[in-house]
């Protein structure tokens, strides 16, 4: 992986651990221990799914650069129904409490778009080739 991918992968997922850890510690202390274990599953949820996503990005910007704008979109719309429809499998479950899995899910994912959006705004990413110095056309 290459630095650019490796520190954007860190500034997204710094911060999701960091709210996941959050929202571990208030699940736990409101719903007990099946509060924290929906937290914990939660923040994985979202780690994975975003993980993926963004290594499939990346991977699109760098062999596709023409389609990285749809993909981005596709992939982003394409995260959110999994994560309803994972919420919509799940919604049943006595494993642990529903409530703290979804609003960690929700806050997660939250943390982590704007993560996402800050680092790619942060990165010096150059979208023109410069010129070689002493070559002529």
């Amino acid at each position: 992986m290459p630095s650019n991918d490796a520190r954007t992968l860190l500034h997204t997922a710094v911060p999701t651990v960091a709210v996941g850890a959050v929202a571990t510690v208030v699940s736990g202390v409101v719903a007990g221990g099946k509060g924290a274990i929906g937290a914990v599953i939660g923040t994985l949820v979202v780690i994975l799914f975003m993980g993926i996503g963004l290594v499939v990005l990346q991977r699109t910007a760098r062999k596709l650069p023409q389609l990285f704008q749809a993909m981005g979109l596709m992939l982003y719309t394409a995260q959110l129904l999994l994560l309803f429809i994972f919420l919509f499998l799940l919604k049943d479950t006595e494993l642990f409490d529903f409530k703290a899995f979804a609003f960690t899910l929700l806050a997660t994912t939250v943390v982590w778009v704007a993560a996402q959006a800050r680092a790619y705004m942060k990165a010096k990413i150059m979208y023109v080739e410069p010129e070689k110095s002493g070559s002529k056309s």
